[in-house]
């Protein structure tokens, strides 16, 4: 079975730091691009970062960029968003997706390409 699994949510001051893990079980995730996603109540999901195959990554959108980071150890089947400077305006529930590429690559899906979706983990930025 095909499964995503996020972890690490958590609340936490603003200005705090969280990383949260996105462990895939039942394929290898080294030949899958993985993106992070957040929504927060009463609006839409958006994309924030994706990583490649080759280990590059794109931000989706600009609030993401500078204060996120986005990495993978492909030995524990694990990709990784690191959060730094957390903002109230950060709080969602946030997912990670992987689409399949099958082969070292720079590509990165659009938002609304990727196969597999994780149930979400509860990110509360508050003080």
């Amino acid at each position: 079975q095909l499964q995503l699994v996020e972890s690490g949510g958590a609340l936490v001051q603003p200005g705090g730091s969280l990383t949260l893990s996105c462990a895939a079980s039942g394929f290898t995730l080294s030949y899958y691009a993985v993106g992070w996603f957040r929504q927060a109540p009463g609006k839409e999901r958006e994309g924030l970062l994706c990583i490649t195959t080759n280990g590059g990554s794109t931000n989706y959108q600009d609030s993401a960029k500078g204060r996120f980071t986005i990495s993978r150890d492909n030995a524990k089947n694990t990709v990784y968003l690191q959060m730094n400077s957390l903002k109230s305006a950060d709080t969602a529930v946030y997912y990670c997706a992987a689409d399949g590429v099958y082969g070292p690559s720079d590509y990165c899906p659009g938002v609304t390409e990727y196969d597999y979706w994780g149930q979400g983990t509860q990110v509360t930025v508050s003080s």
